[in-house]
């Protein structure tokens, strides 16, 4: 319980704080809110002779002065709630639960009428505005590499087919300085589009059957990789026994 001392020091407390609060709105209008348009907050008469970029500046803190004048509404209502629950006898005290709130929690927030259990604010939010899902880094929303089982050409792979005819960056700029400017690029070796790739120059009908190669550029280069590895798949050399089944037609 709190004693007759520490209840008169929080009620002083919470008047002087209410005080400078309903001093600080008359002086500053509620942060310029009280008035129409913001154009008077900064004595202009229209947006017709202002470039684009100060038009910015002055709606981004317009957009400041209502968060700072609902937050310091809100922290006026609590102050008035919990005076009222002083007059009533039942400051200290949680409205959901009953029980005595902490001395040390009072000193810290005077105007709260909850204990830290059931206080409103338990939450903390973490929605934010929906152009930072599309900006964030390295390619918002549209990077979707992290997905299993996602073969779909996403913001990466765009990106990667745009760097390829140049970016910006150069071997200078990396801790570790690549030989050739296309390896500078993001995962430059990504197949584009596919998988593996074979997938280049291998199709089959719409039931999986007739399975046929079709001679390209890529085919060469992939079968002159498996030369170079002295493999017959890019998946890593068959056991020997799979050998001759792989490579004699006849059998």
């Amino acid at each position: 319980m709190l004693t007759t001392e520490q209840l008169a020091g929080f009620r002083l407390q919470l008047l002087k704080e209410k005080e400078e609060i309903e001093e600080r709105l008359e002086q500053n209008d509620h942060y310029g809110l009280e008035r129409g348009h913001f154009h008077e907050s900064m004595g202009e008469l229209s947006s017709y002779d202002n470039h684009p970029a100060d038009e910015g500046t002055e709606l981004y803190e317009r957009e400041k002065d209502i968060a700072l004048n609902e937050h310091t509404d809100l922290q006026l209502r609590n102050i008035n709630k919990a005076l009222e629950a002083m007059e009533n006898g039942t400051y200290g005290k949680c409205e959901v639960c009953g029980k005595e709130i902490p001395y040390e929690r009072l000193e810290a927030l005077p105007n709260t009428t909850y204990c830290k259990e059931h206080s409103p604010d338990q939450v903390i939010s973490h929605d934010r505005p929906i152009e930072e899902g599309v900006l964030m880094p390295p390619f918002g929303k549209f990077d979707m590499d992290s997905k299993d089982e996602n073969v779909g050409f996403d913001a990466e792979d765009s990106w990667q087919t745009v760097a390829q005819w140049g970016t910006s960056e150069t071997p200078s700029d990396l801790a570790f300085p690549e030989e050739r400017y296309n390896d500078v690029n993001i995962e430059p070796d990504e197949n584009e589009g596919y998988v593996e790739d074979f997938e280049n120059f291998v199709g089959n009908d719409m039931y999986g059957n007739n399975i046929t190669v079709y001679p390209n550029s890529q085919h060469e280069r992939y079968e002159e990789s498996l030369d170079e590895e002295g493999i017959m798949t890019s998946f890593g050399d068959l056991p020997a026994y799979e050998h001759d089944p792989y490579v004699d037609d006849d059998k």
